[in-house]
């Protein structure tokens, strides 16, 4: 696996960024992408006590009992945002444990891989080798970021309105929105807003964000 050109540091936060070999899709279905977020949510715990395969072929009672133990585990990262492309994904983190991001990337990619290409009858990588990471320097960008990453299913045309947007189930924008208790970390974003609705107003504010994107341009990888 190539190097990568920075450190990850404790304690700070990463745009990351990885997407399916010679741009291939890499989330075909819906059940694929629940499967994808279902692994995400199991992969926060540092470390997980079993794969995620394994926990799926349990009997629900056992399930019950490893949900209870994750519940309280420690977490490699704190997942900001997120989005789900057909292609690709973003992750906005903040690393909570040592090399957290690397080894929660690392096992969300390996049991999602796993998974599709037993589905799809192939071998091999899925995604690329190395996955993409950028520091958040400054709130500005923070928030810009977290933008540009709910964003992405309408400036790449997954879907075609705000209203769309807000009802993708694939990134955590709805969480934010709806108010949702969920595994996103939203206070650290919400807590530069009056309310929800001012981030949402913020998410569509489109004339800010063609500014703003320039400034950022050196964090966006797609």
């Amino acid at each position: 696996m190539p190097g990568r050109n920075i450190p990850l540091v404790t304690g700070e936060t990463y745009h990351t960024f990885n997407r399916g070999i010679d741009r291939r899709p890499t989330f075909t279905s819906k059940r694929e992408y629940v499967r994808a977020i279902d692994a995400t949510k199991f992969y926060l715990s540092s470390p997980p006590p079993l794969s995620f395969s394994k926990y799926l072929r349990l009997e629900e009672e056992r399930q019950e009992e490893i949900d209870k133990v994750l519940a309280t585990a420690k977490r490699n990262v704190q997942i900001l945002s997120f989005c789900l492309m057909p292609n690709h994904f973003h992750f906005l983190l903040r690393q909570v444990e040592e090399n957290g991001i690397s080894v929660f990337l690392g096992n969300f990619q390996n049991s999602y891989t796993r998974y599709f290409n037993v589905k799809h009858d192939r071998v091999g990588s899925l995604f690329l080798d190395q996955f993409k990471a950028v520091r958040i320097e400054t709130e500005d960008q923070l928030l810009h970021v977290s933008r540009y990453i709910h964003l992405n299913p309408y400036t790449g045309y997954i879907v075609k309105s705000f209203r769309d947007l807000e009802l993708y189930h694939w990134s955590s924008l709805r969480d934010y929105i709806i108010g949702e208790e969920t595994f996103i970390t939203k206070e650290i974003i919400l807590s530069s807003f009056k309310n929800t609705k001012e981030y949402r107003k913020f998410i569509f504010n489109q004339a800010d964000y063609q500014r703003k994107l320039k400034e950022i341009e050196h964090l966006i990888f797609d």
